[in-house]
């Protein structure tokens, strides 16, 4: 590969991967091309996308970034992936994908890396199980409702009691 076609190419990852701060690096090698499409269509369902780069070209188009630690000492072809709602959906979806060996039987989470972090696939595993950012909002709302609701049942509760006595002397007098 030419020295200017290597820096066409380096130009155009740092170009894709502009404003990405933390990925998945994945490998398929050995899957045939109607498994990649397919594996390209759910990515894409959830909102993921998935560049192949050769690792020299990726390391000197993220030099400076924080995506630079996830190729630090990779070899062989491997795919970014990036995107979805947050990181951990990513991940989620990642080693879903990866746990899938009757489908994509060849395609494997290499690692990553999170907030300038790299991460090893069984670091990855681990990521996995944490709480995506919708699961988080939600136990959240729920920690946030909780006291008020208790609080609401607490001060209507005796309010409901003396409303019902009231009635009651109130339809024995009639």
């Amino acid at each position: 590969m030419s020295k200017y076609v290597k820096e066409l190419v380096t130009r155009d990852i740092k170009r894709e991967l502009d404003g990405v701060e933390d990925a998945v690096l994945v490998s398929y090698v050995g899957m045939d091309a109607i498994t990649t499409n397919e594996l390209r269509g759910e990515l894409d369902a959830k909102d993921i996308r998935m560049l192949v780069v050769k690792n020299s070209l990726a390391r000197r188009a993220t030099e400076g970034s924080s995506l630079a630690p996830a190729f630090e000492g990779t070899c062989g072809q491997v795919a970014v992936c990036w995107g979805a709602s947050d990181f951990v959906s990513l991940v989620k979806e990642i080693v879903r994908l990866d746990k899938d060996s009757s489908k994509y039987e060849k395609f494997t989470a290499a690692g990553g890396v999170m907030d300038g972090e790299k991460l090893d696939a069984d670091r990855l595993k681990e990521v996995s199980k944490w709480p995506s950012r919708e699961e988080q909002i939600s136990m959240l709302s729920g920690q946030i409702l909780g006291p008020g609701s208790q609080l609401s049942a607490a001060l209507l509760g005796p309010g409901k009691k003396l409303n019902s006595q009231i009635k009651k002397i109130a339809e024995g007098d009639e």
